[in-house]
């Protein structure tokens, strides 16, 4: 996720933004554990918050076969420290007072600047193993943790609040809406701070030297809105401090977290470096900010803004490709206890024949409209089944992994032309709303696909866009000009409504 660009003119600019937002996210945590926190709402629905106590304290951890969570935050004594990451060395930090609350900005700033001063020189980059593949990092992790010392700076890793990744000023004359997307997702063109992190940890605060800010999230705990929700918190606590504030030292340790890299983690972190490179190469990442309209039009024209972005994409597809794409959405089921997520499948009769009227040059307007509108209406009907529980994917996906557990056959439905067809998903999207000039973005799902995150904002809507490189039918520049052209021609479509009913 990328957040509002800073201007920094020094380095202790970096380290007094990052102070305040360990702060900041700190007073959130503060919310979490007292259960301040307003229950998020659907409408009139309040949801399950239970994802907000699996933020803090939470990690991944690389098992053969399949992962495990660990959440530290329900013990008994709930770890009170950070790590901070710089030059790709790991420092421990406490971030409380011996009576329990918690440091604010002024008692944080010290400490940031006493590791920067232990660590002018970067070491070997360690944290690059968790950008593996899992099963490479799973035996990798188990070479590493076989040293009690490396075991033991996992450990304190592991049980961290979240991480903080103080970066260096990337070399690139990319524009900042290419490097800002690298740099959080795989640490800045080339790699450059790709070292700087610890993949597994749920929340990883990304501060760069030159004012790129962030964070990395690990999703399998929590879905984007807690997050978001959290990033707000943030950026509001960061907003109302004063500018002129000054440090005052607690004393309070700060521990470097040391590793022995032997001569097969060496060769580990070699592979891991040219895996990743591999990966940058083949990711192609655009931020994309449509500054024309938003929420507030779309809600005028008496329709839902997240159906109506949906349909933007399906049309800009549609022009890319000429065919319809499957595409997934996420849709919360908060409204259940743990709920987690169904898919929204976007698209739909309704959607192909919106595609195909709009890109008709017999089309009247009206004719226009009415398809725009019967397919928001029809992925809105889709979106209220998939929100309370009535979708599909869910439930189909449980049945297949049921028979697999249980050495059954795997029905026959699930290798139909039809169902392997509409289940690669040639659109991954997801709506991660935001209240400050934020956006999210990840990969593809499948090869031939982009990866679609949007935050529409009451006039304008951002939008982090991807696709594969190696992959000649897709261009994530092409998508956007595509959708920046759809978005446009339905606004100009309504208003021509309009205008012919006065």
């Amino acid at each position: 996720m990328a957040l509002p660009r800073q201007h920094f003119e020094s380095k202790r600019d970096q380290l007094r933004y990052a102070a305040t937002l360990i702060a900041g996210a700190l007073d959130f945590k503060r919310l979490v554990d007292k259960q301040l926190l307003k229950p998020d709402m659907m409408k009139d629905s309040p949801l399950d918050m239970s994802q907000y106590q699996k933020i803090f304290c939470t990690c991944r951890v690389p098992k053969d076969g399949c992962d495990e969570s660990e959440c530290y935050l329900l013990e008994d004594e709930p770890p009170k420290h950070i790590v901070v990451v710089h030059n790709n060395q790991f420092f421990s930090l406490d971030m409380y007072h011996p009576d329990g609350s918690p440091y604010n900005e002024r008692h944080i700033l010290p400490m940031l600047e006493k590791l920067v001063k232990l660590s002018m020189d970067p070491e070997k980059p360690v944290g690059i193993l968790t950008t593996e593949h899992r099963d490479v990092w799973s035996k990798a992790y188990q070479n590493l943790c076989s040293n009690h010392v490396n075991a033991e700076s996992v450990a304190e890793i592991k049980k961290a609040m979240f991480v903080v990744c103080l970066d260096q000023k990337l070399w690139s004359n990319e524009p900042y809406e290419v490097t800002s997307a690298f740099q959080m997702l795989v640490g800045g063109p080339m790699g450059q701070n790709a070292g700087n992190r610890w993949c597994d940890k749920t929340i990883e605060f990304i501060v760069g030297e030159e004012g790129n800010i962030g964070l990395l999230y690990e999703h399998s705990p929590s879905e984007g809105p807690p997050v978001a929700v959290l990033v707000d918190h943030c950026n509001d606590y960061i907003s109302e401090r004063e500018d002129s504030w000054s440090s005052e030292p607690t004393g309070a340790h700060t521990k470097k977290l040391k590793f022995v890299i032997d001569s097969q983690t060496e060769q580990h972190i070699e592979n891991a470096t040219k895996a990743l490179a591999q990966l940058e190469r083949d990711i192609d990442l655009r931020i994309f900010k449509f500054p024309a309209y938003g929420k507030n039009f779309i809600k005028s024209c008496k329709m839902s803004p997240d159906s109506y972005v949906q349909m933007a994409m399906q049309l800009a597809f549609y022009k890319m490709h000429e065919v319809a794409g499957a595409t997934y959405e996420s849709a919360s089921t908060r409204k259940f206890l743990h709920g987690r997520t169904e898919t929204i499948r976007s698209t739909s009769v309704e959607s192909l024949n919106f595609c195909k009227t709009f890109q008709s040059d017999k089309s009247c307007n009206s004719s226009k409209e009415v398809s725009l509108r019967q397919a928001v209406a029809a992925h809105k009907e889709y979106t209220n089944l998939a929100v309370n529980g009535l979708g599909v994917d869910r439930l189909l996906f449980g049945l297949k992994c049921a028979a697999v557990e249980n050495n059954i056959p795997v029905p026959s439905l699930y290798s139909d032309l039809g169902y392997v067809v509409s289940t690669h998903f040639r659109l991954s999207t997801s709506q991660v709303p935001t209240r400050c000039d934020a956006l999210m973005f990840y990969g593809p799902l499948v090869q031939d696909g982009y990866g679609c995150c949007y935050n529409p904002r009451q006039d304008s809507i951002n939008f982090g866009l991807s696709s594969f490189s190696t992959c000649f039918e897709t261009s994530t520049a092409g998508f956007r000009d595509a959708l920046q052209e759809s978005l446009t021609q339905m606004h100009d479509c309504l208003i021509l409504a309009q205008k012919s009913k006065l």
